[in-house]
């Protein structure tokens, strides 16, 4: 088929649950590649061409292996549904193929039938996967009362997901593991994270959890603006009035990247990343313990691929990924900042500088003069004790100039 690569969905159930169309792919295939636990799930009388285990790690292997094979017909085994966090991404982002060279062959995914036994409506299930990637990514989809499917990543990964739950205030979550799902062996264990009673599981496994917020744990809404009592800090830290409607002006967007320059606590980061799991964040911050201190903040908050470069801006800029937008919270009057940060932009970039100095105040308005965009005085008071009575106490009034970038700037 012209370099074609078949890749074929397989679950528990082996060849007896594949239909025919697999069958008879996979048994004209020269070379199969596979897991070891997927390619013994073929018998050899059907499917007698070469078998080769996927290597680990597999990924900088793909191209090399493809490149071996090419010119042979080449099947590739994928877990259920290959393009639902399957190896048909891996296929594509390692640049070993593209989407015309692959013939792919769906099978029902875990999440398919994890969905069918628990009577869950597929469409309203969040699915959080851990397969090679950090517990702390669990932390940002929990709300009490929401339903999750978390993909696992081997036989600990329940007693780890109950620890975690436990350690950050979700210990009455109700977690089932739904073990083997489709073939003959499967099974469901039972039990909440405060009183998790199974050690390991089968590796071969998918949790669903009924998320339940224990009553003095903080609340942690989807939208910007977390409490401030939600991050670590040392007092550099923007705080939630002021960063909700920075977060509003910096307007994220699936899939942006934000670079967060001065990152202090890392919240403005943090905050953007919440907002979708395809958004970034890079947080530029000189202070090797506030760098610490905001890859603590993300890690606590759910969006542990946060990264931090440790460096002075504007020096530390430099070879960093093209931003969709920067946040300028502190240094404003470093010679060459603002600069830097305007000319990387690209056009339609978006850019946002907090103060609260006078001096950088008189930079941004000279900034607003020159390319327009929005200049405005934020003012936040709180009602405190007075005596017997109760009266406001003003924080600093923030100077916030947010702008988009014009094509004509460009």
């Amino acid at each position: 088929m012209n370099g074609a690569i078949a890749v074929v969905g397989i679950g528990a159930d082996g060849w007896d649950g594949l239909p025919e169309t697999s069958r008879r792919v996979l048994g004209a295939a020269e070379v199969l590649l596979g897991a070891p636990r997927q390619l013994d799930l073929l018998p050899a009388a059907d499917c007698p061409g070469e078998r080769i285990a996927w290597p680990s790690p597999l990924r900088p292997a793909v191209p090399g292996l493809l490149a071996a094979h090419r010119g042979r017909a080449l099947a590739v085994l994928a877990s259920g549904d290959p393009s639902f966090h399957g190896i048909a991404r891996t296929l594509l982002e390692s640049g070993a193929a593209d989407a015309e060279r692959l013939r792919i062959h769906p099978h029902p995914s875990s999440v398919s039938y994890a969905c069918a036994r628990l009577g869950w409506p597929l469409e309203d299930t969040e699915t959080v996967s851990l397969v090679a990637r950090p517990l702390a990514a669990l932390s940002a989809a929990l709300h009490h009362g929401r339903r999750l499917l978390v993909l696992s990543e081997g036989a600990d990964t329940a007693a780890r997901v109950a620890e975690l739950l436990r350690a950050t205030g979700w210990g009455g979550t109700r977690i089932r593991v739904l073990e083997q799902l489709g073939g003959p062996a499967e099974r469901l264990l039972d039990g909440t994270a405060e009183h998790w009673p199974h050690g390991r599981t089968a590796p071969l496994n998918v949790l669903a959890l009924d998320c339940a917020r224990d009553p003095e744990a903080l609340r942690l809404g989807s939208a910007p603006g977390l409490p401030d009592a939600a991050y670590e800090h040392d007092g550099q830290l923007t705080k939630r009035h002021v960063r909700a409607a920075t977060l509003a002006a910096l307007a994220p967007a699936p899939g942006e990247l934000l670079w967060d320059v001065g990152g202090g606590s890392g919240s403005i980061g943090v905050e953007w990343m919440r907002t979708h799991r395809s958004c970034r964040a890079i947080a530029i911050e000189r202070s090797p313990e506030r760098a610490a201190r905001i890859t603590r903040n993300a890690d606590a908050l759910g969006v542990p691929g946060l990264r931090v470069v440790r460096a002075a801006a504007p020096e530390g800029l430099a070879g960093l990924e093209t931003p969709d937008a920067v946040f300028i919270g502190g240094g404003l009057t470093v010679p060459g900042l603002l600069d830097a940060c305007w000319d990387v932009l690209p056009p339609g970039g978006r850019l946002v500088a907090n103060t609260v100095t006078l001096e950088s105040e008189a930079l941004l308005a000279d900034r607003y003069r020159r390319h327009g965009g929005e200049l405005v005085r934020l003012a936040v008071s709180t009602a405190v004790p007075v005596g017997g009575f109760t009266g406001w106490r003003q924080a600093m009034p923030v100077t916030q100039w947010s702008v988009t970038k014009g094509s004509e700037e460009g």
